[in-house]
């Protein structure tokens, strides 16, 4: 007979968005609940992001004066996962959407505000052009005491001084001192206000302490204890040793995605990732777990793909540092090419798909097609946006790659010369044309969005004025989305599609609802949370039902 360490109804993996739906909707419903955490910080990946939720329908969007429903909702969400999430998985994320958004703002501190960014695809039908997207608003992270060292901080502290929203504008194109309002910036740190991802989970984490949720850290769930074909519980790792669980309603997996198991990544993904953008530790435990148990592993072939940069030598948590890229692909002034020196995708196309482009295969050299990946760009960029985090006008690190000359440039950066010249040239052709009949870039509200409002064209830019620079562009992820595959309830279902009995799994630790597709900024966070609070009633309410 197990002998356990912990007994409670609920044990959820994990420690984000969608873990802390779960949590508390158990707890909220009777379940006597513990979170299990394998780090010594809270909140996994949603602290680190931008804190974002996609919801349909949501009561935000009032205050935008834009309109919803549902049919608009599922038309637009279906025709971006073409048939690759379950028609009844899309209408269960619709349908329960603005009741998670509700419910948070009602029995949590977490206040939310919409936010003017368009869904991703703008143009297809049932697309809006805001209000899906909300964000959290600052918060006062001294309200949770001792614990406020306990959230996972965001890599650039200073972003998480200031809402998107306020600085969106400048946000996307150029982050630079003069742009932020530095006041507001200082007063808010000064207070102890967080926005962003640090907001979101500080309001859940304070809840969690408020409803007596246990929660462990360093404590890492590695094996998930079955009887009977039921699952009852897990084996932990803490301080060295096995520690088991006990969870009489079940388990509820959100432990994040596998973009840092090379196995795991090299093994299902059609091509490289090498620079993951969430925190090292999301090794695919919930994917290893519910595979020990039949679960059926749906969506891992998917990531949530995001274009990155680096800087030589910088860190998060002991491993390389990966930056978003954003302006150094989408502003006026510059193009993205492939080894040949050549165009091969719209640069400012929504990150999720632009990242799809970085994994055609080579038919004749074989590998990628489109790595490496370089962004190259001119001095009218230089004086205009900031590459990586050099300002215009701050001094040059000895690590930027430039030449006087588009040839020496290519010689530099591995890339064919003739190639090069002649990309620039056409390109700076549709720059003086206002459109890319190639690729499209700018075509879209979202495109337009992402670029520089203020330009002439907020995408297109001539590259004619040396010296010319040039960005390696890496293939990165805000995470994984497949896992187990699970019902609209987050029960996990086996190989044959049926239930397995005590385990449930939400967030990039299953499979996504979002199939291929990125809805719009915040889907990831949208979906688990949504998800995990359908999986926290269903494990309370199995309790009950054993009992």
């Amino acid at each position: 007979m197990q002998n356990w360490d912990l007994e409670v109804d609920v044990a959820v993996i994990g420690s984000g968005g969608a873990a802390f739906a779960a949590a508390l909707l158990a707890q909220d419903n009777g379940a006597k609940t513990a979170i299990l955490e394998r780090t010594d910080k809270v909140g996994g990946t949603t602290s680190v992001s931008g804190g974002a939720l996609w919801v349909p329908m949501n009561h935000h969007m009032k205050e935008l004066d834009i309109p919803d429903s549902r049919e608009e909702a599922l038309v637009y969400c279906k025709k971006c996962t073409d048939g690759r999430a379950a028609d009844i998985m899309v209408e269960t994320f619709v349908d329960t959407g603005s009741e998670v958004v509700a419910y948070v703002e009602k029995n949590t501190p977490v206040r939310f505000g919409p936010m003017t960014m368009s869904d991703y695809h703008p143009e297809y039908e049932g697309a809006k052009p805001g209000g899906r997207s909300i964000e959290p608003q600052p918060w006062n992270i001294n309200e949770l005491g001792e614990w406020k060292e306990k959230v996972r901080p965001n890599a650039l502290p200073f972003m998480c001084a200031v809402t998107c929203e306020e600085l969106w504008g400048d946000y996307k194109v150029n982050i630079k001192p003069s742009n932020l309002p530095m006041d507001l910036i200082m007063s808010r740190m000064d207070e102890g206000l967080v926005v962003q991802g640090n907001a979101l989970i500080g309001g859940l984490l304070k809840t969690a302490l408020e409803r007596n949720i246990e929660i462990l850290l360093e404590t890492r769930a590695v094996q998930l204890v079955v009887e009977n074909s039921c699952v009852i519980g897990v084996r932990a790792e803490k301080d060295g040793k096995d520690y088991f669980v006990k969870a009489n309603g079940g388990v509820v997996l959100a432990c994040g995605g596998f973009e840092w198991n090379d196995k795991l990544k090299s093994t299902y993904l059609p091509g490289v990732l090498t620079h993951p953008n969430s925190p090292p530790f999301n090794e695919g435990d919930a994917v290893i777990m519910a595979a020990e148990v039949g679960a059926e592993l749906a969506n891992m072939h998917e990531t949530w793909n995001m274009p990155s940069t680096s800087i030589p030598g910088e860190e998060y948590e002991g491993r390389p540092y990966s930056q978003l890229c954003i302006a150094e692909r989408a502003c006026p002034h510059c193009i993205m090419v492939n080894r040949r020196g050549k165009r091969f995708a719209n640069e400012a196309a929504n990150y999720n798909d632009l990242g799809k482009a970085f994994t055609h295969f080579d038919e004749n050299e074989g590998g990628c097609r489109n790595l490496p990946a370089w962004s190259v760009l001119d001095s009218q960029y230089r004086e205009k946006y900031s590459m990586l985090t050099i300002s215009p006008g701050d001094m040059e690190p000895e690590w930027f790659i430039k030449d006087d000359t588009l040839e020496g440039l290519a010689a530099k950066i591995g890339v064919d010369s003739e190639g090069l010249a002649e990309t620039v040239e056409r390109f700076n052709r549709f720059v003086k044309m206002g459109k890319d009949p190639d690729f499209g870039c700018g075509d879209s509200a979202y495109d337009r969005f992402v670029g520089d409002p203020t330009a002439l064209h907020p995408n297109l830019g001539s590259i004619e004025k040396p010296p010319f620079y040039a960005v390696q562009i890496h293939p990165g992820s805000l995470g994984t989305k497949g896992g187990p595959r699970t019902d609209k309830d987050g029960q996990v279902l086996d190989v044959r599609g049926n239930v397995t009995p005590g385990l449930y799994a939400a967030g990039n630790a299953s499979a996504s609802v979002a199939g291929a597709s990125y809805y719009g900024g915040g889907a990831t966070i949208g979906l688990g949370m949504v998800f995990g609070y359908r999986a926290g009633i269903h494990a309370a309410n199995a309790v009950k039902d054993r009992k």
